[in-house]
């Protein structure tokens, strides 16, 4: 049985400004994303200085990991995105942007974005971290597990 998700606004609250007080998934599984931050499959920055580049790489690396694992961006379930900014209208414009992109469907249910004073690597300002459930049928062979190898100088 596909996960069934449903998004809730209860009357007693305020009606929130393109997401949702409430989402509720039935079944289904689960799935973490970590460390979608703006690098290419090399693991360079993309974008240095320039926000927006950042975050459509960001955008771009969300949905290759979804699409990996048989997920769309409308089955996410919850999304933090950490911008290194305390400036209204650059988080403002980060949000927009990302609504707009290739994953903003994802930002329709329970999501944050958090300016903060500093992300590892320090030259990146935008990372963002998501929970999902998805409908995919598990494959029969395991998607196999990559270690993680550290660069010289990557960070």
């Amino acid at each position: 049985m596909p996960p069934m998700i449903t998004r809730h606004n209860p009357t007693q609250l305020h009606n929130p400004p393109g997401y949702h007080h409430v989402t509720v998934v039935e079944s289904g599984r689960l799935a973490f994303l970590a460390g979608q931050c703006p690098l290419d499959a090399f693991g360079a920055l993309v974008g240095a200085g320039d926000i927006d580049l950042q975050i459509d790489q960001v955008a771009a690396n969300a949905a290759a990991v979804l699409a990996a694992v048989g997920a769309r961006p409308d089955q996410v379930v919850r999304s933090v995105v950490y911008v290194v900014s305390d400036d209204n209208s650059v988080l403002a414009a980060a949000w927009r942007q990302l609504t707009l992109s290739v994953i903003g469907s994802a930002f329709t249910t329970a999501s944050t974005l958090l300016g903060v004073t500093r992300l590892r690597p320090p030259t990146t300002p935008v990372c963002s971290r998501s929970r999902f459930t998805f409908t995919a049928t598990p494959s029969a062979t395991p998607i196999p597990s990559q270690r993680w190898t550290p660069r010289v100088g990557a960070w």
